[in-house]
């Protein structure tokens, strides 16, 4: 049976002007590579995150894309430099054409 993605961001909510941030990214999914045979020796089609975006206060900051050699539940984590506040938005994209969208907002104090 399979799980519903979800996605699951930690970053910090308030932070210092120019301050350089880690942002850690985890997407709860099975990553089914499609060369796998069930139980009827059948293949199991293809299932994975290809790609992944992350934008602040709607500019792209980073975009990578995946293959099916990621593990499953694919964990990501990057650095970014914080100016002024906003909100950070992520993207997964699924090869079923699904989109997973996680939001986080940032306060510069």
């Amino acid at each position: 049976m399979a799980v519903t993605p979800t996605p699951r961001v930690r970053l910090p909510a308030t932070v210092k002007a120019g301050e350089t941030i880690e942002v850690k990214t985890l997407i709860s999914h099975e990553m089914e590579s499609g060369q796998r045979k069930d139980a009827s020796g059948n293949l199991v089609p293809r299932k994975i995150i290809k790609a992944f975006k992350a934008s602040f206060n709607g500019k792209e900051i980073m975009a990578i894309d995946l293959h099916p050699a990621i593990s499953a539940n694919p964990y990501l984590s990057f650095f970014v430099k914080v100016q002024e506040t906003g909100t950070f938005t992520f993207e997964w994209f699924d090869d079923d054409g699904s989109v997973y969208k996680a939001e986080n907002k940032v306060t510069v104090g």
